[in-house]
């Protein structure tokens, strides 16, 4: 696809790949005796890291928009975006053959941040297992989230894509969050009922949600809707009762559709992310990240709003 026309999802190569031994290496020893093992290893294939299967099921909506849409360059492009050094590539490129992923797009930066690329190369989400990168894209303002491989091995579906986003200081801005963290719950229930019609202000996420709307309507006008390669969902701690109405009038209003909306009520989320199996589970919680994590979901931190100010201090 021409990059201006598609949407550009940006991964590192610690969060595609399995890296951790290397990243050992590369801490332990230095950035020398890293390069000359990623050499010695060129040939001896990467296991999955965890922006893996979501990356493969990337490419199966994007093979299934080429059967319907065969002159349309509006799908997935998948850049590796990665501050490795060029001789390292060549382990990169023989493990991405290896699974038969379509990744013709690499940026390596030898050493330097790759962020200023990320605006260049027009990037809709970067995804990472460097936390001061993930925080530094946020601050350019792109949708950025820190990889986080789950503590199981589950079974994912390999014909849909599924993505699971948290409502506040994701898809959504902060500003309920900070009713909650500096005034408390029973003042939140009460804001956000007063507020209800006034839609939020969007959060860091609401552009990739609207670039999987854009991308299931395709779909959808092809009579496909039941057989939609791509279904999200909203995983949110609030309550249906008290807090609910505001969140699916906002989207309402932004003309965006959510497949599933789940609403906790405070309820930890692990055991429902575990019925759905997302591809991937954005939260701007660590909490929320761990607790998946521990019952087998991929998550992704999105380093957002106040919750940061707090778990640092805790």
């Amino acid at each position: 696809p021409k990059p201006q026309n598609a949407i550009t999802v940006a991964v590192s190569s610690r969060a595609l790949f399995d890296l951790v031994e290397e990243r050992r290496i590369y801490e332990e020893q230095g950035v020398e005796k890293y390069v000359e093992y990623q050499q010695d290893n060129e040939n001896v294939i990467l296991k999955p890291g965890p922006a893996f299967y979501f990356v493969k099921a990337l490419e199966h909506v994007n093979a299934r928009l080429l059967e319907l849409y065969p002159e349309d360059e509006e799908r997935f492009d998948i850049v590796l975006m990665t501050n490795n050094h060029a001789q390292v590539g060549v382990r990169l490129i023989n493990s991405i053959n290896h699974y038969g992923l379509t990744i013709e797009r690499f940026c390596m930066t030898g050493g330097q941040s790759p962020i200023g690329y990320l605006t260049a190369y027009l990037t809709n989400l970067y995804l990472s297992a460097d936390s001061e990168k993930v925080q530094e894209a946020i601050e350019a303002g792109i949708a950025s989230a820190t990889m986080f491989t789950a503590n199981k091995d589950v079974a994912y579906s390999d014909t849909q894509l599924r993505v699971a986003f948290d409502g506040d200081a994701v898809i959504f801005s902060d500003e309920s969050e900070q009713i909650v963290k500096e005034q408390g719950l029973d003042r939140f229930f009460e804001h956000e009922q007063q507020n209800e019609n006034k839609p939020l202000a969007q959060g860091p996420l609401k552009g990739f949600l609207e670039d999987l709307g854009k991308i299931q309507k395709k779909f959808c006008a092809k009579n496909e809707r039941l057989n939609c390669p791509i279904r999200t969902y909203l995983v949110t701690a609030r309550s249906a009762a008290s807090s609910g109405a505001r969140v699916l009038k906002t989207l309402r209003s932004w003309g965006l559709e959510i497949d599933e909306a789940l609403f906790l009520a405070g309820a930890p989320k692990g055991p429902v992310l575990v019925k759905i199996r997302p591809h991937i589970f954005f939260d701007d919680q660590m909490f929320h990240v761990e607790g998946a994590q521990k019952l087998g979901t991929i998550a992704a931190h999105v380093p957002y709003g106040i919750a940061q100010k707090y778990h640092k201090s805790s």
